[in-house]
């Protein structure tokens, strides 16, 4: 018989896993119209396998999406091989849902033309959305499959950040794409991808950013108590002796997120309007709570 709090713990771990694969669903959509409505129609390769799909479509015409899902389900061995089975569970979900959802639009919803005749808002579109899901998935220790998966790998032995590795490793199916299509699909293809570089790279930025407070307080023991029992953050303290006046102030170290910041500033206000407060952005936290290595 299982206790009340191992119920609750695998309650929790359950309801937490719901939600985890609920917000992969959400984002692979958002990747999945990207691709599909403004990357495919017009040829755009940014790399990745939707780049080779693009591309082998162009050559052979055979189905794009079932072209991404058999190359996705060689590179995802590699995947659980060298980023272990919780990263390739998650990035085997949002493979086989995204190259589902491909084939299903490709059979109830083909799209012979572009959406409209303005390429640079497509193009636009085509580097956001699939940027912006790519970044989230990242975020959430998961991929869209492909060349994503190369790129976790150089990542993680190495010290490029996603951006960079996805950029070198997708950067020579982005230049096939100029002798495949014309060159201004090529050339429309390239700043793609330095700009899905860029977009990546300051989603997953933004996404960990938090707020490092530097609190020097004569009433520290309010402001400690609330980190920890409404925020359920912890704090590290110090006393230290003020250069003018000589007196004894006591130093509060934390670290919240960017909503908490918010909270804790108003009820240091509150608490102790004289507090000296120092608030940094910082988007590598490393620790208990936060990032691990």
């Amino acid at each position: 018989m299982l206790q009340n709090g191992e119920w609750k713990g695998r309650t929790l771990r359950a309801e937490q896993i719901l939600r985890d694969y609920f917000h992969l669903t959400l984002t692979t959509m958002v990747l999945v119209v990207g691709i599909y409505f403004f990357k495919f129609p017009n040829n755009f390769c940014f790399g990745g396998v939707t780049g080779i799909a693009v591309i082998l479509h162009g050559i052979f015409h055979v189905s794009a999406g079932n072209v991404n899902l058999l190359i996705n389900l060689g590179l995802l061995v590699m995947g659980f091989l060298f980023l272990g089975k919780s990263f390739g569970f998650r990035t085997a979900y949002v493979s086989i849902i995204s190259s589902v959802s491909i084939s299903l639009l490709e059979k109830f919803h083909p799209m012979s033309a572009p959406l409209t005749h303005q390429p640079i808002l497509e193009l636009i579109f085509a580097i956001v959305l699939p940027g912006f899901a790519s970044a989230l998935l990242f975020n959430m220790e998961a991929s869209s499959g492909g060349t994503d998966i190369l790129a976790m790998i150089i990542k993680k032995y190495s010290s490029f950040p996603i951006g960079i590795a996805l950029f070198w490793v997708d950067l020579i199916i982005t230049i096939a794409a100029c002798f495949v299509f014309d060159i201004e699909t090529g050339l429309f293809s390239f700043a793609g991808l330095m700009c899905k570089t860029v977009v990546i790279d300051s989603v997953i930025e933004s996404a960990n950013r938090c707020k490092y407070f530097t609190i020097i307080s004569s009433n520290p023991v309010p402001i400690m108590d609330y980190i920890q029992q409404e925020l359920h953050h912890t704090a590290t303290y110090y006393e230290a002796t003020g250069a003018h006046y000589h007196t004894k102030r006591t130093v509060i170290l934390t670290v919240v997120s960017r909503s908490q910041a918010v909270m804790l500033r108003n009820k240091i206000r509150e608490i102790e309007p004289s507090a000296f407060i120092m608030i940094t952005n910082s988007s590598e936290i490393i620790g208990n709570g936060f990032q691990h290595f």
